[in-house]
């Protein structure tokens, strides 16, 4: 498959997971060399490296609650890729931790994690990742939310306020950077079917939670991964800053 992306160099945080491994192989398949970020999977990550169309890929460790780790990241693909054109932040965590059920210690652990990967990590990376991609001659960066940063989270109110400021940081980002030629995107998908969702999705909830869309079924990760791909696509500059949902109208918002 051609699909824009010919000579791009990509890098996918969390690329040994579900959507991230699906993203991997979207891009690939547009034409990218695409790096594989993992924290601790090093085995998934260098599988999926080794499974992806075309050549040139690689993989890269970092704990995204590092800064330094993170901007080394950046700094050995740029260097090793010979550039840096495309970042896509899709590693993120989930836990629960209802308000009203967890003392005040598990609460700020939870609310340090999931913020410390999901936004502050994220948020480091697109640092990071905009100059390199401003020193080639722009870029492309595609943040990986969710449907709960509007719909709310209240089990996990971490989660659902690190993917809302997620998409805020990406349209504050999409603004500051346009004019240096580096855009930025998100996409808002609803339950994937990936098994950070697999013990909902098995569970008797499961149903119900299909039920939410119309069509009758949750997200693949590879729903998701086309969407990345389009938006890391040059002829997409001029959405830059849209949030686009990828949740099969389980959830519509104006």
């Amino acid at each position: 498959m051609s699909g824009g992306l010919e000579g791009k160099v990509a890098l996918v945080t969390g690329g040994s997971g579900g959507i991230g491994g699906a993203v991997c192989r979207e891009l690939a398949g547009r034409g990218a060399r695409v790096w594989v970020h993992y924290g601790k999977a090093e085995e998934a990550a260098r599988r999926t490296a080794d499974e992806l169309a075309g050549g040139g890929h690689g993989t890269v460790g970092a704990d995204l609650r590092d800064p330094e780790a993170v901007r080394a990241a950046v700094d050995r693909v740029a260097a090793e890729g010979g550039r840096l054109d495309v970042l896509v932040n899709n590693a993120g965590i989930f836990e629960l931790h209802p308000p009203l059920e967890v003392d005040y210690e598990t609460w700020q652990e939870h609310w340090q994690r999931t913020l410390g990967v999901n936004l502050v990590g994220a948020a480091n990376a697109c640092w990071c990742a905009a100059r390199r991609m401003i020193e080639g001659g722009g870029g492309r960066i595609v943040n990986v939310s969710s449907r709960g940063a509007f719909r709310g989270e209240p089990q996990s109110p971490a989660y659902g306020a690190s993917k809302a400021g997620l998409n805020a940081l990406g349209q504050s980002l999409a603004a500051a950077l346009a004019p240096h030629g580096v855009y930025v995107f998100a996409v808002a998908p609803g339950f994937v079917e990936t098994a950070m969702a697999r013990p909902y999705l098995t569970s008797e909830m499961g149903e119900a939670i299909r039920r939410q869309s119309p069509l009758g079924r949750v997200a693949t990760a590879a729903d998701v991964a086309y969407w990345v791909g389009c938006l890391a696509d040059e002829r997409a500059s001029f959405a830059t800053g849209a949030v686009v949902d990828v949740n099969g109208a389980s959830y519509l918002r104006t």
